[in-house]
């Protein structure tokens, strides 16, 4: 093996597990602070079930030779358990544990994403069940189309997005933040609004929200440098200009803010760098760095205003998903074809470097297809879910706050906790107080 390219493979894997705990903080801190634990927990337990299947059969449904040589999904036998990783095949120069890991943080962190469109309103063991399906039957098969490259001896064929359409997907943002991003727009529509609609809970800690982006840019870096797994200059590429971009989105989305709203926001500057960190990962090792603050700027501008559609449409995304990972991965997606330096480790050439028109089809396409196929196969998995157990709290629990009633615990103290038991358990039904200070009796669901 070779020991930098591991070192810097090991590093990576620690910066992207960095990205769990920044996601959980964003997320929380974004909704009310009656809903703060339930957040936190969807996004963090999502993640640790998605390690089972992860091991049991998504490796291999991800990087398994592609049944039929159709390009559509891995052999989800041929690497059942994991055990054949154990030893480093002859020839490798990563372990492949080491990949088998990454890879599942990137699993395990886009079904977290998702779960933002869902706040303040769904069934935690609903939310599981969904999880635990959306990450097997969308997740496994869309990263299998886009990660799995054909082996060099033609032995092992892989995704028909990487292999056949060859389109131009540097750190997988096609799997990630676009079929997340179209998974949270279903999920919102079968939801429904919240019951309060249009009026939405502020977010009731910023220093957690720009404390999660800290740790999410950080994660970025380890996960956009490590897209060729090589500690060189393709990597550093990779990394610098997802910094650039960055920086270049969170201020994009201030000015804006300022000129529309008034006023520069925190909440603002998170989003504005999200939307480029989206926008910035699959081109990051396709561009200049001038393309790279060009794509930073051109997120932050869309996705403000993207925010904005689902007023018009009339759709809760509670945490704007759809606006920051959908459509910051269709705008990242689709300047790469104008934007393409040949110079840079993609090789690729966009419009404004003389390329043809072609590239842009194929960003094109691979997005389309990955729309039509996650937000049908999302939406059918909601509504059987729905139609199994419900997917919904009841209208007082959402107005309580689906901490206490659902998990029988709050962020903070000066939160209304259950009543316990002698044994320290909750009761069944406790009293809790309105804002007003009505007593309001509550049955848990």
């Amino acid at each position: 093996m070779d020991s930098g390219n591991t070192a810097w493979l090991l590093t990576a894997i620690l910066a992207v597990a960095l990205m769990l705990p920044g996601l959980v903080l964003f997320y929380g801190g974004m909704v009310s602070r009656r809903t703060t634990t339930n957040m936190m927990l969807m996004v963090f337990v999502s993640f640790c079930l998605t390690a089972f299947l992860w091991v049991a059969f998504g490796y291999s449904m991800v990087f398994g030779d592609s049944v039929g040589g159709a390009g559509l999904i891995g052999d989800p036998t041929e690497f059942a358990g994991l055990g054949q990783l154990l030893v480093t095949p002859e020839g490798s120069s990563l372990p492949p544990l080491g990949l088998a890991a990454i890879h599942l943080c990137f699993a395990g962190l886009t079904i977290g994403i998702v779960a933002g469109a869902a706040a303040d309103r769904m069934k935690f063991g609903a939310w599981m069940l969904f999880s635990a399906l959306w990450v097997t039957l969308v997740y496994f098969p869309v990263a299998h189309w886009v990660f799995a490259f054909d082996s060099e001896d033609g032995t092992v064929s892989g995704g028909w997005i990487a292999n056949t359409l060859e389109a131009v997907d540097y750190a997988g943002s096609t799997p990630i933040h676009v079929n997340s991003g179209v998974a949270a727009l279903a999920i919102a529509i079968v939801l429904g609004r919240r019951r309060t609609w249009p009026v939405q809970p502020k977010a009731h800690n910023l220093p957690f929200v720009i404390l999660g982006v800290g740790l999410l840019l950080t994660g970025w870096l380890g996960f956009d440098g490590s897209a060729l797994g090589a500690a060189d200059n393709n990597a550093a590429v990779a990394v610098f200009n997802t910094l650039v971009a960055a920086c270049a989105g969170t201020c994009a989305w201030l000015v804006v803010e300022r000129l529309r709203d008034g006023a520069p926001t925190t909440l603002g500057a998170a989003s504005g760098t999200i939307a480029a960190l989206v926008a910035i990962t699959p081109s990051c090792g396709a561009v200049s760095p001038i393309g790279a603050l060009a794509i930073g700027v051109a997120a932050g501008l869309v996705c403000y205003f993207a925010v904005l559609l689902k007023h018009r449409f009339r759709f809760d995304d509670a945490l704007d998903v759809t606006a920051l990972h959908f459509i910051g991965g269709v705008v990242g997606g689709l300047l790469i074809g104008f934007l393409a330096a040949p110079t840079a480790p993609s090789g690729a050439k966009g419009l404004l470097y003389g390329g043809s028109i072609d590239l842009l089809g194929r960003q094109f396409l691979a997005i389309a297809a990955v729309f039509a196929y996650t937000f049908t196969v999302t939406w059918v998995l909601a509504k059987v879910v729905d139609r199994l157990m419900g997917i919904r709290v009841d209208d007082e629990t959402e107005r309580l706050g689906l901490d206490i009633v659902l998990h029988a615990e709050n962020a903070y103290e000066d939160t209304p906790e259950p009543a316990r038991s002698a044994r320290g358990h909750a009761e069944p039904a406790h009293t809790l107080q309105t804002p007003d200070g009505e007593p309001v009796e509550v049955m848990r669901s």
